[in-house]
């Protein structure tokens, strides 16, 4: 059996004529098969996760995107977390926390943006101070943190030096969420009426490790944004060509694709999205081009925007319209296209806005002045 058709049979298998899993009850699933972490570089060493060709990550990422399987919660610790550790982390580290992650068992949050630092993450103000036991108290605020009411544990950038600026006198800091009274997780509600992403308090939290040693964190995080792209975007493409697949589909139905401007829109799209797979895969596994992750961001933050735009654009006076009545025990319903439109909305601003993409390509990549601050 070669591989695309073992993880069509095992997918096929775990989700055929059942309800859909929970998500946690999923991750577990996943890692008890050993799909969890396939990606993670191999350093001699296994956490119970299977191994994989680049290419054999790619048809995992593409099956699975194609599935009916649930969305993941545990891509933070798997994805980011994993291989960070994996770079930066003591063997102690590695082994405390890339088996549960493996198994599926422990979920990760990211704490890096702040209110007024979003995308500028070298203007964070949480601080942590030496605790007298070997730790740090953690104090200060983060935004737009996902999964930070579900996940075990988060990893935080703070300034451990109180005389730094900028990117110095950072740290990279493990803790746990669980902390009563010194960590408070609050919910934002977004245009779409869900919240996926929350505000994350710390008053005195306890963070008992450091990755990199003190001071180092922002080296850390850089390498750790780096490794936001990669085998990950071909399956966010997939999702992307799905949901491009059901706005032709609309257009065709209601008419709009009649008319030459939006037909040629609708062309476009494609023809645009190609273009970023075809990228993808041309670029995967390359690494030290500074501004490849920016680029990616532009190409496809703004592609899914429009592609929003399009949705409820070929959907006519429907997509004004919500597909059940508003009640007060359901007050916030929208169809798949008023979705699509209103969630892209954040897709230029979440992960680093265009303004600080275009800011990193024109200094690291042109070697154009910096702009002042």
């Amino acid at each position: 059996m070669d591989f695309r058709t073992e993880v069509r049979t095992w997918l096929a298998g775990h989700l055929a004529d059942t309800p859909a899993p929970h998500p946690r009850t999923w991750e577990r699933e996943l890692g008890k098969a050993g799909w969890i972490g396939i990606g993670w570089p191999d350093d001699g060493d296994t956490y119970g996760n299977r191994r994989a060709t680049l290419p054999e990550q790619v048809v995992w990422a593409e099956e699975y995107a194609r599935s009916t399987a649930p969305a993941r919660m545990g891509h933070i610790g798997e994805n980011l977390l994993a291989p960070t550790l994996i770079t930066y982390g003591t063997e102690e580290q590695k082994r405390r926390h890339l088996p549960p992650v493996a198994r599926g068992e422990t979920l990760w949050c990211q704490g890096y943006s702040e209110p007024g630092a979003g995308s500028d993450l070298a203007g964070i103000r949480t601080t942590a101070t030496p605790d007298g036991t070997g730790g740090y108290a953690v104090s200060g605020q983060k935004i737009w943190t996902s999964l930070a009411l579900d996940a075990d544990h988060c990893f935080v950038l703070a300034r451990t030096d109180p005389d730094s600026t900028r990117h110095h006198g950072l740290s990279f800091l493990l803790l746990d969420m669980d902390q009563p009274g010194r960590i408070e997780v609050r919910p934002i509600r977004q245009l779409t009426g869900t919240s996926e992403f929350n505000e994350v308090f710390f008053d005195g939290a306890r963070a008992t490790e450091t990755v990199g040693g003190e001071g180092n964190g922002w080296q850390v995080a850089l390498g750790l944004l780096a490794r936001e792209r990669g085998v990950s975007t071909l399956a966010q493409q997939i999702g992307f060509a799905e949901e491009l697949g059901r706005v032709v589909a609309a257009g065709v139905a209601s008419g709009a694709a009649e008319d030459p401007v939006i037909r040629a829109r609708l062309v476009r799209q494609w023809a645009e999205l190609d273009t970023m797979r075809r990228h993808a895969l041309r670029t995967l596994g390359t690494t030290g081009d500074p501004g490849a992750p920016s680029v990616a961001k532009l190409l496809w933050g703004g592609w899914h925007q429009r592609l929003g735009e399009l949705a409820v654009e070929v959907a006519g006076e429907a997509g004004a319209v919500g597909p059940e009545p508003w009640s007060e025990a359901r007050p916030y319903e929208l169809d798949d296209a008023q979705q699509l439109f209103l969630f892209s909305r954040a897709d230029t601003i979440y992960g680093g806005s265009d303004e600080i993409q275009r800011n990193i390509i024109a200094e690291r990549v042109l070697g154009l002045p910096r702009e002042p601050r």
